[in-house]
């Protein structure tokens, strides 16, 4: 059978009602987890997980990936509304989201969000129905060297995220650099800064970084200067974007579900990175790059489209292959071990029910979450309607529970205090938080990657030039950073040469 006629298959399978029924429960929980700040998707699959152990495989495998695709719905809510991320993968959102609520344009951004993710997601299914066979055999080929390539070329992306200093914008990613390097060596497994503390042993974990920098300081930062409530009333009609929002965001959605889905597919690198990458990219094409960061329509769409989309991208290799390409994956793969079923290439002839039954419940959620968020729109911009006296506190209290449930470590509350401060004096003197956080998600693996990659060559760079990807990628980053100079100086020979 075509590739067609196996997901009308799995369509038959995914509109059983039972399927039905926890395809719906695996949505409105995904959308939960996404907005309530910290908890996650990873942690939300593994608590559930025992829950699912009484059901047949196909509807718990159903409802656990409607979690790990819903939150990426949901993460994009608390970003516009408060400038806490719901999901980690929605730090970008926050960037431009939350100007958007603050000029009284939540309604529009919450809107982009839902119908961008719903594009991007539909398109990534439709992306693995045709695709997967053939971009999983493209992604085994990415080992360490290839991997450092590509990591190499998205640091180049910091110089894209800087608002008016791209100094500040380097300072920070040097500090994200830093940060990274806290906590057990990843390949000799010895202890770096940190000091004889468990916690920091375990590394700064990126909850209570992102709840420190975005959301607490945002809290310390609008009770100092004492901001009016007006500023943040939105109003319930006009929550659809008009035409000039789909001129401004068609592109980016296209472009950012494309980024999105194709990251996905490759080991390590999770649904964060492709975000940041798409964010920058928008920025540079953009006719007015000064503004991103203000209030631009662009600046959400994107980011929202390339999360979902590469949360439809990483189910390609764990379905074909059996290899998860990111934490919310492995977890995953996990509950498909759990119910006796062993992920790869003998999953499509052994268990072709649960294979394109699992792809075709993906386009199914995306329809619910669709009709989920859209008319809960109106509800979350109530949220801003909400007395400050009460919102604020309510913030913390969210922020303290979800770092404190990933681990149950009473110091990761200690490290989201600290970012706090340490947020606050960048807002106060205008240090962008999103090149270190970018720095640090991409720092470790860096790391390890260079070292795995020295260690097959023992010691030698010339692995990365003698590798085709890892040298395109090279070569690509580098004309990336020196593109400002080149055009400088071409600008300035063609003023020459005019005279």
């Amino acid at each position: 059978m075509g590739s067609l006629d196996n997901f009308l298959m799995g369509l038959i399978v995914a509109l059983q009602p039972a399927n039905l029924f926890y395809c719906f429960i695996g949505c409105v929980a995904g959308t939960m987890v996404g907005v309530l700040p910290g908890i996650g998707p990873t942690a939300a699959i593994a608590l559930l997980l025992p829950t699912t152990f009484s059901l047949n495989p196909i509807s718990a495998i159903i409802m656990l990936s409607g979690i790990a695709y819903g939150s990426a719905y949901g993460g994009s809510t608390t970003s516009i509304l408060v400038n806490v991320p719901g999901e980690a993968c929605s730090v970008v959102t926050c960037l431009d989201g939350y100007q958007m609520a603050r000029k009284g344009r939540a309604g529009p951004a919450l809107g982009i969000a839902a119908l961008g993710s719903f594009i991007a997601g539909t398109l990534g299914v439709v992306g693995i129905m045709f695709l997967a066979p053939l971009l999983a055999s493209v992604a085994i080929k990415f080992g360490p060297v290839e991997i450092f390539g590509i990591l190499v070329l998205s640091f180049t992306m910091v110089t894209y995220l800087a608002g008016k200093s791209k100094l500040k914008a380097m300072a920070m990613a040097i500090l994200g650099l830093i940060i990274a390097t806290i906590g057990l060596d990843p390949i000799v497994v010895t202890p770096r800064f940190a000091y004889g503390s468990f916690t920091l042993m375990d590394g700064i974990g990126l909850v209570p970084l992102v709840m420190g920098l975005f959301g607490v300081s945002e809290v310390f930062l609008n009770i100092e200067e004492k901001v009016k409530q007006e500023v943040f009333k939105a109003h319930i009609r006009g929550l659809l974007p008009n035409k000039q929002d789909w001129k401004d965001s068609a592109f980016p959605i296209a472009r950012g579900g494309l980024i999105g889905f194709f990251l996905g597919i490759l080991p390590g690198m999770g649904t964060i990175i492709p975000t940041f990458i798409s964010y920058a990219m928008e920025k540079r094409f953009s006719k007015h790059p000064e503004k991103f960061g203000t209030g631009v329509i662009e600046g959400v769409a994107a980011p929202e489209a390339a999360n979902n989309a590469a949360t439809a991208g990483s189910m390609v290799p764990l379905l074909t292959l059996g290899i998860p390409p990111n934490v919310v994956m492995a977890v995953l793969i996990g509950a498909f071990l759990t119910h006796g079923i062993q992920p790869g290439p003998l999953l499509v002839k052994e268990h072709p029910e649960i294979f394109w039954g699992v792809i075709a419940s993906m386009y199914v959620g995306n329809v619910m979450l669709l009709i989920l968020n859209l008319p809960l729109i109106g509800i979350w911009v109530r949220v801003l309607k909400v007395p400050y006296g009460i919102l604020f506190p309510l913030i913390l209290l969210f922020c303290l529970i979800g770092v404190y449930s990933v681990a149950n470590n009473i110091w990761d509350i200690v490290v989201m205090l600290a970012f706090s401060v340490l947020g606050y004096l960048m807002k106060k003197f205008n240090y962008e938080p999103a090149p270190l956080i970018l720095a640090y998600v991409l720092g470790r693996m860096a790391e390890e990657s260079l070292r795995q990659s020295l260690s097959l060559s023992r010691g030698n760079f010339a692995i990365f030039l003698t590798h085709s990807i890892s040298c395109g990628t090279l070569i690509i980053a580098f004309a990336t950073l020196l593109s400002p100079l080149i055009i400088s100086l071409l600008r300035r020979s063609f003023g020459r040469s005019k005279r």
